[in-house]
């Protein structure tokens, strides 16, 4: 029995090691077309995109026109949610409006936390749309004094989102975005994480026992 269970073993994890080795190209090549896309999808119109330059974590991708003149910048970025890592492209525009945004990984609650890939971009509801807002690293929802309306029964997950946009902007203005030059310091991504989840969590379980944990 036990030489048979041995041979089964490694009979398995040889299967696995091959199916990974057959999808793992396939997989890396999905994820990088999902970037591309994700780039495009929140940027304004560009003629050039410089190289990828990296800070704290956060990749930041700048556009320019024709001219060489710079126009935005899409921002990838992620925090800790309810249900896990949540990883985001935020766009700005030259004059720090937020273009778009696209959710490329979450595993919020379903129904609930979901929600972050479209709540904050619905243009019927100025409350809780930061599309074509002007950008200050400070957005917050409005249950803690800011003035965005956070996913109904998902505060949790809606300040994780609001802390992964304030770091992507928090991460391109580490640096001018013209000059190169240092322009002003913001926390880093990781402490504006790690305040937002342990002071947050523990609340909402107290306040909402009968609904979802979110």
């Amino acid at each position: 029995m036990m030489l048979s269970l041995t041979c089964i073993t490694i009979v398995a994890g040889a299967a696995l090691a091959g199916v990974n080795m057959l999808t793992e190209e396939t997989i890396n090549a999905q994820k990088e077309a999902q970037k591309k896309a994700a780039i495009a999808a929140v940027l304004p119109a560009y003629a050039r995109l410089a190289d990828a330059e990296e800070s704290d974590g956060v990749i930041i991708y700048r556009a320019y026109d024709a001219d060489e003149q710079f126009v935005g910048a899409a921002v990838q970025t992620e925090t800790n949610g309810f249900g896990g890592k949540i990883k985001l492209m935020v766009g700005f525009d030259a004059d720090n409006k937020i273009v778009n945004y696209a959710v490329l990984e979450q595993t919020e609650t379903p129904g609930l936390g979901t929600h972050i890939v479209e709540w904050f971009k619905n243009a019927d509801k100025p409350g809780q749309n930061i599309l074509g807002r002007q950008a200050n690293g400070k957005m917050t929802v409005s249950k803690d004094g800011g003035d965005v309306d956070a996913i109904t029964a998902a505060t949790i997950s809606s300040r994780a989102f609001l802390s992964a946009v304030n770091a992507a902007y928090a991460a391109l203005h580490g640096h001018d975005a013209f000059t190169g030059a240092s322009k002003q310091h913001h926390p880093a991504p990781e402490a504006e994480e790690a305040e937002t989840v342990d002071d947050v969590e523990p609340v909402e379980a107290e306040l909402n026992p009968n609904v979802s944990p979110e």
